[in-house]
C-alpha cells in the first residue's frame, strides 16, 4: 500500500513544481486512510514554514482534532528537514517514508540527524529511499530549468 501513497506525495510534488514550488509533497495516513495531502507552498504562502509537511501536518491535527498524531504515518518525496523532522517528532508521527536523501538540508538521517539526537523525544520509524531516484530527477529538472 506505501506505493501508492509515495505516488501521491509524487502527484503532490509535481502540482507544487507546476506552482513554481520546490517540488516537494507529502502524505499523512492513518488506518489506510489519507487525512492530508499537500505539496510545498512557500511562496504562493508567503510563509517560510510552509513545507509539504508541515502543512499536512497541520491539516491531520485539525482533522484529528489533536495536536498528537498518534498511529499516523507521512510519506514525502525529499527528506524532511530539520524544522519538519522537529514537527514530526512533536506530532508523535509512528513512521516516516521519503524519497531522495537531502544531503545538504536533510534533518533526518543525513545534516543533523534530529532523530537520533538527545534532545529528541519521539522517533518515528524511518524508511528512507522510496522513488529516491525519481524524487531526485524531479528535484534536479525543477533546477535545471530555474538556471
Amino acid at each position: 500500500m506505501f506505493n501508492s501513497y509515495m505516488e501521491l506525495a509524487f502527484e503532490e510534488a509535481q502540482s507544487a513544481a507546476d506552482r513554481g514550488e520546490v517540488p516537494v509533497g507529502a502524505v499523512l495516513v492513518k488506518d489506510n486512510q489519507v487525512l492530508a495531502r499537500d505539496g510545498n507552498r512557500t511562496l504562493e504562502l508567503r510563509d517560510p514554514t510552509a513545507h509539504a509537511e508541515m502543512l499536512i501536518i497541520r491539516a491531520g491535527a485539525q482533522t484529528l482534532a489533536s495536536e498528537r498524531l498518534t498511529g499516523c504515518d507521512l510519506y514525502v518525496t525529499l527528506e524532511p528537514c530539520p524544522m519538519c523532522a522537529a514537527a514530526i517528532s512533536f506530532a508523535r508521527i509512528r513512521r516516516l517514508y521519503y524519497g531522495a536523501q537531502d544531503i545538504k538540508a536533510g534533518g533526518a538521517e543525513s545534516g543533523v540527524s534530529f532523530f537520533s539526537h538527545p534532545s529528541c523525544h519521539h522517533a518515528p520509524e524511518v524508511y528512507g529511499g522510496l522513488g529516491a531516484l525519481r524524487a531526485a530527477a524531479l528535484l534536479k529538472e525543477f533546477f535545471e530549468q530555474r538556471r
